[in-house]
């Protein structure tokens, strides 16, 4: 796709941006694809469905990515957030992780839940958006009258330190090259479609997911919305000045940029797919920059995509309903859980979405490990409100959290503090 100006693609790939997502909160409402959900279900109730269908959305994902890569329709290895970079900060995507796992159980749901239960007409998930925005903003960003953000303050000094520099990209195809001498496209083919198909594998062999057509619906549908982000954002659309062909993050990285374009360059160009926590904290960006044109990102085009597809599918099918806080408790915990969530969801790189599928259909090692970070903060924060709903104050944080990791096989029985019930 052709154009004559960079406004023209610019305004085009936005666009595109919130179709895709549209039809991201669209499917995800109506299916009720839901992270958190699929956790809670697999940990309190053994019904493997929902996350079967986030495992399918990654496979699609992965599979895409590794077959558009493949054929040189697109390349992830430079991206906005940098996946494959060489900088493994491994503390970080386990803390980050953990933390966004501990408050999206808390804020009853991630990152994509929030918004799409806005667009249901959830008064609760505004609030819980504001308070990720604000954290996920001065994570990043520093507070008025200093140079200081939340990350530098708070982490940088130790964590920084643990993270590991790689001799090059932190992909599964990128590490084995090192280590073989093999050629780091060939690699990433190979286990691209190895890790894609036996993913496939894994989540039909349930005959009951096999007969629920929402759970493969929201899989496929899902994961091409994150392979259609990546197509979108990465050199879809060229700029054609003066016989001279540019892509979309080319032209705007270029350093004759002011020559050849005479408004400011705009914010957030860069290949990349969809994700959530980050974008949430740029709505406050744009707020304090007068909702200047220039700060409007691919991602905040993405977040009211997915916003107006639940709309949309709520009005449709009459769901939409409003819901407040049922009490101070349930404020106070959306609240701690937003916070989690902000700050979380920017120390990983990502949110469910963001690491979870769009991260992870890079092959990055980071974002594996990110997202196995995520769903154990997750699945342990709802053993601990479990045991602590059974027991009350008999269960310390210190049983309910042994008992859990006993329940999870990572403790010997032995350890066991509270029975089951």
């Amino acid at each position: 796709m052709s154009f004559d100006s960079f406004a023209a693609a610019h305004s085009t790939i936005l666009w595109l941006s919130f179709i895709i997502a549209f039809i991201m909160g669209l499917v995800a409402t109506k299916t009720n694809f839901c992270t958190m959900g699929a956790i809670s279900d697999l940990v309190n109730m053994g019904d493997s469905g929902r996350i079967r269908a986030w495992f399918l959305a990654i496979a699609v994902a992965i599979l895409g990515v590794t077959l558009l890569e493949s054929m040189q329709l697109i390349s992830v290895d430079a991206t906005r957030p940098p996946y494959r970079g060489s900088n493994f900060a491994w503390l970080e995507y386990i803390i980050g992780g953990v933390m966004f796992g501990i408050g999206m159980t808390l804020g009853s749901g991630c990152g994509n839940k929030t918004l799409i239960r806005i667009g249901g007409g959830n008064l609760k998930s505004i609030v819980l958006f504001a308070v990720i925005s604000v954290c996920a903003y001065f994570m990043v960003n520093p507070f008025p009258g200093t140079d200081k953000t939340i990350y530098s303050v708070v982490f940088y000094d130790w964590t920084s330190a643990a993270s590991i520099s790689m001799a090059g990209q932190q992909d599964l195809g990128s590490i084995l090259s090192r280590l073989s001498g093999a050629e780091t496209g060939t690699l990433r083919l190979a286990l691209g479609l190895l890790i894609g198909a036996g993913l496939i594998g894994l989540v039909f062999r349930s005959a009951d997911f096999r007969s629920t057509r929402d759970n493969i619906l929201a899989g496929v549908v899902i994961g091409l919305c994150v392979l259609g982000a990546w197509y979108v954002s990465s050199g879809m659309a060229t700029i054609d000045i003066d016989g001279e062909t540019y892509s979309w993050t080319s032209y705007a990285s270029d350093d004759n940029w002011s020559m050849l374009e005479e408004s400011k360059r705009p914010d957030g160009i860069a290949v990349q797919s969809y994700t959530f926590i980050n974008p949430i904290g740029e709505t406050l960006r744009y707020l304090l920059n007068g909702f200047d044109k220039r700060v409007f990102t691919f991602g905040l085009a993405a977040l009211f995509g997915v916003i107006a597809g639940a709309l949309f599918w709520s009005l449709v099918s009459k769901s939409f309903r409003i819901e407040w806080f049922a009490n101070l408790r349930d404020f106070i915990t959306h609240i701690i859980g937003g916070i989690f969530m902000g700050i979380g969801g920017v120390l990983a790189l990502g949110c469910t979405i963001g690491q979870g599928i769009t991260g992870t259909s890079t092959l990055a090692l980071g974002s594996m490990l990110a997202l196995l970070s995520i769903i154990f903060g997750c699945a342990m924060t709802m053993k601990i409100q479990y045991y602590k709903m059974l027991y009350g104050k008999e269960a310390t944080f210190i049983k309910a959290f042994v008992t859990g990791l006993v329940d999870f096989k990572l403790l010997p029985e032995s350890l066991r503090s509270l029975e089951a019930l």
